[in-house]
Formats: structure tokens, C-alpha cells, sequence
């Protein structure tokens, strides 16, 4: 890359928020880059591939609800399949005495899922961008204020990169501690952001996937909650029709350790039986391992009232540098929701302040 290498925009994270963020830009006119450290896009909607055409199984987020109306809209404008939470059934509860049948489904509320699995969202945002606005495997590693232009230098491993605006698409945290800001960040902001908890960051996540939905034959729904582990709650994530068959269930990240993945099965044997024993496969996704969505802290980070923080709300550095991510939406912090709100308002911000400018220079040349 050269000196040259200028755009009216850079989001560097290429999950939901970021996607949605570059989509709103583009389709505005304005020339946007998108930097994602990873070697693939969606961030924390991440789908496994299974032997079922155009089926997934979620290691990351998994559903959306009523009244998320952005999930909502552009899956239907993008013709990505959804369908409801399986909730039949009754629930399972795991005590150190045993395991105790409950009627009916405790845990699950309605809801629904994406039948290729939640990264089909973030594909859809992929495919509305023209060729080259995504660049893959290029993390970030420094950015500071153009004193000579008035706009932002953003430095990768790959070269130097100068734009207008930024908007930081990836949890506060994490960008505090991958991105030297030097000491151009308000020091109320640098706190906020190294205190802010990273959604999803100190969970693993296991997906057992079964040859079929053998727990529904017996009545169950999938759904169990334990108080020995190591999956603190389990349900149902088979796809359309029970195909693919899968449970899944979420255990405290400092718990996977050598022999962790047998705990699993030897667990969900004892809550559903012997079919419970042999799973096609196990997938155990531990997000506070993951280096592009969980800094060094993200453990000790547990204070989830600094999501959608004030401070989120208003860009900094002249206003050219603009938080996007799910923990800083104001409303469905944590949720593909809150997600799609934060790139949206980062968008917008971004427009406003162009808009600013070309009303300055229109009243400047009357």
C-alpha cells in the first residue's frame, strides 16, 4: 500500500455492527474500507458447517426475538431462512443427587434462528458491498490523528491506511488493547472502554451434533439447566425439521481444560441417556481464546451497566473516530440487534458530520 491509499471511511471489524455500519455507508456514495483481522467475516456470528446443505450450527449468536425489528427486516429483504426455536417438551434439571424431570419448557422463550446459521446475516450484509471493500487478515495496530490532512491514520501490518472517519466495529476492550491510540483517546473514555465487559467473551460454547433429535422421541425439549457442569444450561439447536440434530450448552470459559469435551458427553449421557454418548461431533467454540473478540482482561470485566455507556454515543477526535459494536447500543446491547443499531447510528454519524462539512463550505462560498 502506498500513501495513496485513501478512503472517506475505514470500519475496521467485519461482524455484524461493522457490516452493517459499511453497507449504510456505501449505499450512501461514500468509498469504504472494511479491515477484519480474521481470515473470514461475521466476528461473533460464526456457523459451523454441517453435512446438511445450506444448514449451520451456531458456535456464536443464535437467536433473535420479537421486536428485533433490523434482524428481522433484513432477513426477509435477503431471503435468509429463518424458523422458530424448537420448544416442545419438558426440562431437565442436573443436581449432584441426580437428574429430575420438570414439564414443560423452563428455559426457552419464543424465539427464532437462521436455518444456515446466524453468519448467513452477516453474508447477506457481505454481498450488498462492491469488490474490494473487504480486506481480510489485515488487523490493526495503530491509529492516531493526520495533523497535515485533519482526518485518521490507521496502521496494519500490510501498510498505512488514511481516511476521513473510523468507526471501531469491535468490543471497546479489545480495541483498547490491540490498537495504540497513543495518548490521543480522553482518559474517561480510555477507562470506560478497558472496564466495558465483551459479550459472550468469558463463555465457551459446546455444540454436540447428533445423527438425529433423539431427546424429542422422549418428550424432552432439549432444554436442561445444571448446577454441577459443565454446561450451566443446555437446548435444543437442531435446524428445520430437527435436521441438523444438535444440543448445545454454555460453560464458564476457565473451565475447558484437557478432558473437557468428555465431561461434555459423559454430562449430556447422564441428563438423555446412552444416545447421548456418541455425537457425530463436538464443537467446543471458547470465545475468551478468540484474539480478534476477547482481550487479555476480558475475565475480570463483569460491570455489563457500562453497555450503551453515554460516552459510545459521541464520536471523538474531532469527530472523525465512531464506536460501533453490540456493547455499546443503547438498546439490545448483546443481542445481532444491537449489533445491526450500533453500525446503523455510526453510519449515521458519519453522514452527519459529511453533511456538516458541506454546509460549512457552501456558506463559506456565498
Amino acid at each position: 500500500m502506498s500513501h495513496l491509499d485513501t478512503h472517506d471511511v475505514l470500519v475496521i471489524g467485519a461482524g455484524a455492527s461493522g457490516l452493517a455500519a459499511a453497507t449504510a455507508l456505501h449505499a450512501a456514495g461514500r468509498d469504504t474500507v472494511v479491515l477484519e483481522a480474521r481470515d473470514r467475516i461475521g466476528g461473533r456470528l460464526h456457523s459451523a458447517a454441517t453435512a446438511h446443505p445450506e444448514r449451520g450450527l451456531d458456535l456464536g449468536a443464535t437467536w433473535f426475538w420479537d421486536g428485533e425489528e433490523r434482524v428481522r427486516s433484513l432477513a426477509a429483504r435477503s431471503d435468509v431462512e429463518t424458523f422458530d426455536q424448537h420448544l416442545a417438551g419438558d426440562t431437565l434439571l442436573q443436581e449432584t443427587t441426580g437428574v429430575r424431570r420438570l414439564a414443560g419448557n423452563l428455559i426457552d422463550a419464543p424465539s427464532r434462528r437462521f436455518a444456515a446459521g446466524a453468519q448467513s446475516i452477516t453474508a447477506a450484509l457481505a454481498a450488498e458491498l462492491p469488490t474490494g471493500t473487504l480486506r481480510l487478515n489485515t488487523p490493526v495496530t495503530a491509529l492516531h490523528p493526520d495533523r497535515q490532512t485533519g482526518g485518521l491514520t490507521v496502521l496494519t501490518p500490510a501498510g498505512t491506511l488514511h481516511a476521513e472517519h473510523v468507526v471501531l466495529a469491535l468490543p471497546p476492550a479489545l480495541a483498547l488493547e490491540r490498537i495504540d491510540f497513543g495518548d490521543a483517546l480522553p482518559a474517561d473514555l480510555v477507562r470506560l472502554a478497558q472496564s466495558t465487559p465483551v459479550w459472550m467473551g468469558a463463555v465457551a460454547k459446546v455444540v454436540a451434533h447428533y445423527p438425529t433429535a433423539f431427546w424429542r422421541e422422549e418428550g424432552l425439549a432439549g432444554a436442561a439447566f445444571s448446577r454441577t457442569g459443565p454446561l450451566q444450561e443446555i437446548h435444543d439447536m437442531s435446524g428445520p425439521g430437527g435436521k441438523p440434530a444438535a444440543l448445545f450448552g454454555f460453560a464458564h470459559a476457565r473451565t475447558v481444560r484437557p478432558g473437557f469435551e468428555q465431561a461434555v458427553t459423559t454430562q449430556l449421557t447422564r441428563l438423555f441417556g446412552p444416545a447421548a454418548a456418541t455425537p457425530t461431533a463436538v464443537h467446543v467454540q471458547d470465545w475468551s481464546g478468540e484474539r480478534w473478540t476477547s482481550p487479555s482482561t476480558v475475565q475480570h470485566l463483569a460491570d455489563y451497566s457500562l453497555f450503551g455507556h453515554r460516552l459510545y454515543q459521541r464520536p471523538v477526535l474531532d469527530g472523525r473516530l465512531h464506536w460501533a459494536s453490540t456493547e455499546t447500543a443503547t438498546d439490545h446491547a448483546g443481542h445481532i440487534e444491537g449489533a445491526l443499531a450500533a453500525g446503523e447510528r455510526a453510519a449515521r454519524a458519519v453522514l452527519a458530520a459529511a453533511a456538516d462539512v458541506a454546509d460549512g463550505l457552501r456558506a463559506a462560498s456565498r
